[in-house]
């Protein structure tokens, strides 16, 4: 397979997706061929460092494989570990195309402004013949079983409490609501608090409160997040971004908390389970959401977000509606691929159907053992296998937590059966430093919820 002159081997292809090209199988290819050394170094909170140092070509003839290459490795770094300025060094034309396709009005003007808003601070990309060094501040964070704690855990369609003693969950509770469609601060605001107030009736008092939400979350607070969708910006400077912290200081006056994004609450209590650190969490529901735990058992502090992170590097590859780019892995790994692939394989779904209603009938056909279904759920398996080979090269996990509603069933069985062969078959050499796993029934008994209350350590 060719792409921008660059000629990538793959053995193993999705069915229903021929035109796939992982995009760690493009940069071993691409760099097995560079020469020109070339670096990139990406700036977030508390001047932490991400820090690449890499080849490109240089030359007319593969002017257009290089600008692809750093567009690429520039977007991961952001998604992957967050920042607001981007430092380049070793090439000034490439630094030139960086600078303007980053920019406002530039073919990344969506992670230009995201990131900017995020961090509170002008979004830059700069040239330097000194790139700075890494730099990480991860934090021990989690695991904290004593005391009376409450967990709580803000999903999309439903929030939950957990009431735990001394690591034991005492009171569990599950509410339906609907923040994603809700415009007034004050529905989140009541709905977190009566959660708190359920949790603490059945405790003799409250040492800590420990929050599991989707979204972007730094000291705590809400820098972005898709719970808070129809809230306008004004509100959500005043209302949201520290929604969580009055919640809690408002129920239970000064007391420990944390708030973390859900994804590494997932990898959290999957370490919990596992007994064992360096956990990559994925979850495959209405989007891809992930954590991790590093080897240390410790929250990174990075953004994780790799739905936003490319993973085709195919360029008809599917668009991602909110941030207009391709080939990301809210496409592949989320209930879009199952939506997406259904029809190539025959199945044809009734579009006045909601997303999750179309991912039902597709998980009703698989349950049925329809060949046509598997060919969906096989497809996403090789994408996945690919893509963890790609992970790794990221993150170094050794485990691989596979959740979410994508991943129940028999399709979820299909998925990661699938993704070990493509493993074993085409990335031998780290096959075995992968393992990559449904959650079992510890795991279940453990919790979003409950994994969330073990978030905060208590004072003295």
């Amino acid at each position: 397979m060719d792409l921008y002159g660059i000629q990538i081997p793959i053995t193993n292809i999705p069915k229903l997706d021929p035109n796939f090209i992982p995009i760690g199988r493009f940069n071993r290819a691409f760099l097995k061929t560079a020469r020109k050394p070339l670096g990139i170094a990406v700036e977030r909170a508390d001047g932490q460092i991400a820090r690449v140092d890499t080849f490109i070509h240089g030359t007319p003839d593969y002017a257009a494989a290089d600008r692809y290459y750093l567009d690429r490795l520039v977007k991961t770094l952001l998604w992957m570990k967050g920042g607001f300025k981007v430092y380049v060094s070793g090439d000034r034309v490439m630094y030139e195309y960086l600078k303007a396709a980053f920019a406002d009005g530039g073919s990344r003007d969506f992670d230009f402004h995201f990131m900017a808003n995020v961090y509170e601070r002008p979004f830059e990309v700069v040239y330097t013949e000194d790139l700075p060094r890494e730099k990480d501040a991860p934090q021990a964070i989690g695991g904290h079983l004593e005391g009376c704690r409450i967990g709580f855990d803000a999903g999309g369609s439903d929030r939950k409490v957990s009431a735990v003693m001394d690591g034991e969950s005492v009171y569990d509770e599950e509410v339906v609501w609907f923040p994603k469609t809700n415009a007034d601060p004050q529905y989140h605001y009541d709905g977190i608090v009566a959660a708190l107030k359920s949790a603490a009736e059945h405790l003799p008092r409250v040492d800590a409160v420990g929050v599991s939400s989707a979204g972007i979350y730094i000291n705590n607070r809400t820098m972005n997040a898709s719970l808070f969708l129809q809230i306008p910006k004004d509100l959500f400077e005043a209302k949201v971004k520290d929604i969580y912290i009055r919640a809690i200081r408002d129920t239970f006056g000064d007391i420990p908390f944390e708030v973390a994004n859900d994804g590494d609450v997932s990898a959290l209590a999957g370490m919990l389970s596992l007994g064992e650190p360096n956990v990559l969490g994925i979850a495959m529901g209405t989007s891809e959401a992930v954590g991790f735990v590093d080897r240390e058992g410790r929250i990174t502090g990075w953004l994780n977000e790799l739905a936003f992170v490319p993973v085709d590097a195919a360029p008809d590859a599917m668009v991602d509606e909110w941030s207009g780019d391709i080939g990301c892995g809210v496409k592949y790994f989320s209930q879009d691929s199952v939506i997406k692939l259904a029809p190539r394989a025959g199945i044809a779904l009734d579009e006045t159907l909601s997303p999750a209603e179309k991912l039902k009938v597709v998980q009703k056909r698989m349950e049925a053992d329809d060949p046509a279904a598997a060919a969906v759920y096989d497809s996403i398996g090789v994408y996945l296998g690919h893509t963890l080979a790609y992970y790794y090269e990221l993150y170094g996990m050794r485990h691989v937590l596979l959740l979410g509603r994508v991943m129940s069933g028999k399709g979820g069985d299909r998925v990661l059966a699938e993704a070990k062969r493509v493993l074993r078959e085409e990335y031998p050499e780290i096959a075995d430093a992968i393992l990559p796993s449904l959650p079992d029934e510890r795991f279940r008994r453990v919790g979003q919820s409950a994994a969330a209350a073990s978030l905060p350590a208590l004072r003295g």
